[in-house]
């Protein structure tokens, strides 16, 4: 058997404290919509929805399908609301939705300060994220509408200058 100084265990407990706040500050609520950033999530709703608020559209946005389900769509990382609202203007729900990276198969590669993300499944390929480095971001981007363009009939796949 040890023994604990009443000091040491003053410290052990104001430790535990300061964890047990700190981790209840980061906990994710059972209620709370988990969304990947760049991909969706859908939520089915008891009634037909009549108007949406979002909290932080930047965050994310939600499009209505067939009156009751909502698709969810993360566009950057962080942590919003959104509302649903009857047509009587009653609240059917008021979800908090949190927009995260999906780590599974990013590989982040970082180049001095300047990072590059890239999403491998199996092969490796740019994928920028905000905070990327900038020209890494705006030089991948540049080429997927390029790339886009060209699936389009009529269109000039031209990247400009």
């Amino acid at each position: 058997m040890f023994s604990v100084s009443p000091s040491s265990r003053w410290a052990i407990v104001a430790a535990m404290s300061v964890f047990g706040i700190t981790a209840s500050v980061f906990r994710v609520e059972a209620a709370d919509l988990l969304v990947r950033y760049d991909q969706s999530q859908l939520i089915r709703l008891p009634r037909p929805v009549s108007e949406i608020i979002i909290g932080n559209p930047s965050i994310a946005d939600v499009n209505v399908q067939g009156g009751n389900l909502l698709v969810v769509t993360g566009k950057t990382f962080g942590v919003t609301n959104i509302i649903a609202l009857d047509a009587d203007k009653n609240v059917i729900q008021d979800q908090r939705v949190i927009v995260e990276q999906d780590d599974r198969r990013t590989v982040v590669v970082y180049r001095g300060a300047l990072r590059h993300s890239y999403t491998c499944a199996p092969t490796c390929t740019p994928a920028p994220v905000v905070g990327d480095a900038q020209q890494f971001f705006e030089e991948t981007l540049k080429a997927a509408q390029t790339k886009a363009g060209a699936s389009v009939p009529g269109t000039d796949a031209q990247p400009s200058e």
